[in-house]
């Protein structure tokens, strides 16, 4: 039987229609049409599905949407969004997070179905990671692939 939920995905308030142990990724891919978390394994394994949840990495296929009721969701397309209000500007969003950016400049893509568990992944790593204090910069070494790509937070993401 369908619920009528609200839940918060990238900013913005959805009203949805679904079971309530409905996972969460049946409702971003055919309700709210987002398509940058995918389908992999069904079983949190694989990372396809990620999403962040209240800025914490969450695998949404296991995830029923019931449980992410007054949270906040971030997918793929959120994050330029999420980095514009970490930052704290008002203008608008850019357009791309500079994690997304660092991922096509060093080509990182193969086939691309995995890439959004990855992304999210490392943003949740870079939203963590303390700040060396011996030389105020954050180095995070992230091996998505075959390529490993070395973020420096204060060159990278000023």
């Amino acid at each position: 039987m369908a619920n009528s939920l609200k839940i918060k995905v990238n900013g913005l308030t959805h009203g949805v229609s679904a079971s309530l142990d409905t996972p969460l990724l049946y409702v971003l891919h055919n309700e709210l049409h987002l398509h940058g978390p995918r389908f992999g394994c069904g079983l949190a394994q694989c990372g396809a599905c990620s999403v962040l949840l209240d800025g914490k990495e969450i695998r949404s296929c296991v995830t029923p949407v019931a449980a992410v009721s007054g949270k906040s969701i971030t997918t793929l397309e959120g994050l330029p969004a999420l980095w514009a209000s970490e930052r704290g500007t008002t203008a608008a969003a850019p357009a791309l997070h500079p994690l997304q950016q660092a991922w096509i400049d060093v080509q990182v893509p193969h086939c691309g179905y995995c890439q959004n568990g990855m992304m999210i992944q490392a943003a949740d790593l870079l939203a963590i990671q303390p700040t060396d204090a011996s030389s105020g910069s954050s180095v995070i070494q992230i091996r998505p692939s075959e390529s490993w790509v070395t973020v420096d937070r204060p060159t990278a993401f000023a």
